[in-house]
């Protein structure tokens, strides 16, 4: 084709010269599939508006953090069970009919604060050991991940009941529990490494029986079936948290989200009950993610203003007492070494004040978060406090990269898979 032939092709284009096939076009006009350019009062591509617009698309459409997620609701669930596991043969001392802290005690307490627990529902042993083993096996779904919107609520139930139950009984864990649990049931904690993410849908024989089983218990429950007055939810001073209606609450969606799966599985109704429970998530793990920077910069905040941890003295005490020395050959030798006092002190109040100063630089926040992992997991052994390390790491793992954790995740996958064939061969 000759030039004289091309000109008037090229005044159509805006004199936008042709472009071969196997190159981007230019400029949207040469492209009739391209986006209109902006007009001039249009902000740039990519400027404000559109991150925020991306930041909203992501945070309405995307779960974030699903790893992150699964290793904090195993990481509760395994410390909670656990704590009953170790506790079991003490069971009735600590939480039912021989307790030292009676249930007159505990009822009087309990008309104070408006704490909620299911233990004074009935008087017997029978209720008591029931509600306690429930908790192990909620714990234990919980940790497995099945039906995981019902069992987190019956996780969160029975942890509040038997805390509350007895608030004299723990060592610091029992408080990131209290308060974990709650933040938990509102997270898609399921989504991977777990027996839900196995399945496809929602619905199902069991998911249904549990929901029917929670509401005919609040039902009960309300209309004072049950002999006590703690389960006037709507007295005055009450829960600060409201658990009677937030039990009911998520009973309600519970049933709604069954109903929705049954009838409209691939729907517009799932798709809006999906968009909600992601932004719900996407909240509390959030939430989740803001308390854990609280419970540090606060701890270290408080530290900074104690005598022994300004003179670096602070761990030397702890060592030399009886209930906080399981190895009292580690702990003395331990002790006996002056400079790591020192340095693990001054280190421990130096991390936990500059952590949430460190979340903006990926590496450095990295490196903190290493260091009080390890940190807990030497005062779970030195000072015997594996439930209290066990979930404040399950509380730290919020913040872990997903890169290291889909590694840990492909080798334990692989060391299964190993271990699966070496016992079938």
């Amino acid at each position: 084709m000759s030039e004289t032939s091309q000109a008037p092709q090229q005044q159509l284009l805006g004199g936008i010269p042709r472009q071969s096939a196997a190159d981007p076009p230019a400029d949207p006009l040469a492209d009739p599939t391209a986006a209109p350019r902006p007009g001039p009062d249009a902000g740039p591509p990519g400027g404000r508006a559109g991150v925020l617009a991306r930041a909203f698309g992501a945070f309405t459409g995307r779960v974030l953090g699903p790893y992150q997620a699964a290793v904090v609701r195993i990481g509760f669930g395994l410390a909670w069970l656990a704590f009953l596991l170790r506790e079991w043969p003490e069971r009735r001392v600590l939480y039912g009919d021989r307790s030292p802290w009676s249930p007159d005690l505990a009822g009087q307490l309990l008309a104070d604060n408006g704490a909620f627990t299911v233990l004074p529902w009935f008087t017997g042993r029978l209720w008591f050991e029931l509600v306690y083993h429930l908790a192990v096996l909620a714990a234990l779904l919980v940790v497995l991940g099945w039906r995981t919107r019902a069992s987190g609520v019956v996780f969160m139930v029975t942890l509040l009941s038997l805390q509350n139950r007895n608030v004299f009984v723990g060592d610091g864990g029992d408080n990131v529990l209290h308060v974990m649990a709650l933040y938990l049931v509102f997270t898609r904690c399921a989504e991977v490494w777990s027996l839900d993410a196995r399945r496809r849908g929602g619905g199902g024989p069991a998911g249904v029986l549990l929901w029917v089983v929670l509401g005919a218990a609040l039902t009960a429950g309300q209309a004072g079936a049950f002999s006590g007055d703690s389960l006037d939810w709507t007295a005055p001073g009450r829960s600060v948290f409201a658990v009677g209606p937030l039990l009911w609450a998520l009973w309600a969606v519970a049933g709604l989200w069954y109903a929705v799966n049954r009838r409209w599985p691939d729907g517009e109704p799932r798709a809006v009950l999906d968009a909600l429970a992601t932004m719900v998530h996407n909240c509390a793990m959030l939430v989740i993610a803001a308390e854990v920077v609280l419970i540090y910069s606060t701890a270290g905040w408080y530290k900074v203003q104690g005598s022994r941890w300004q003179d670096g003295t602070a761990l030397y005490y702890p060592l030399h007492l009886d209930y906080f020395t399981p190895w009292p050959g580690l702990s003395g030798l331990l002790g006996s070494l002056l400079l790591p006092v020192f340095l693990i002190s001054y280190g421990t109040v130096a991390v936990q004040v500059a952590f949430p100063f460190t979340l903006f630089n990926r590496r450095v926040k990295n490196v903190l978060l290493a260091l009080m992992m390890v940190e807990h997991a030497g005062i779970a052994v030195v000072l015997g406090l594996p439930v209290f390390s066990l979930a404040m790491i399950a509380a730290d793992a919020v913040f872990l990269p997903t890169a290291a954790l889909l590694w840990v995740g492909a080798r334990a996958g692989a060391l299964g898979s190993r271990a699966g064939r070496s016992v079938l061969t």
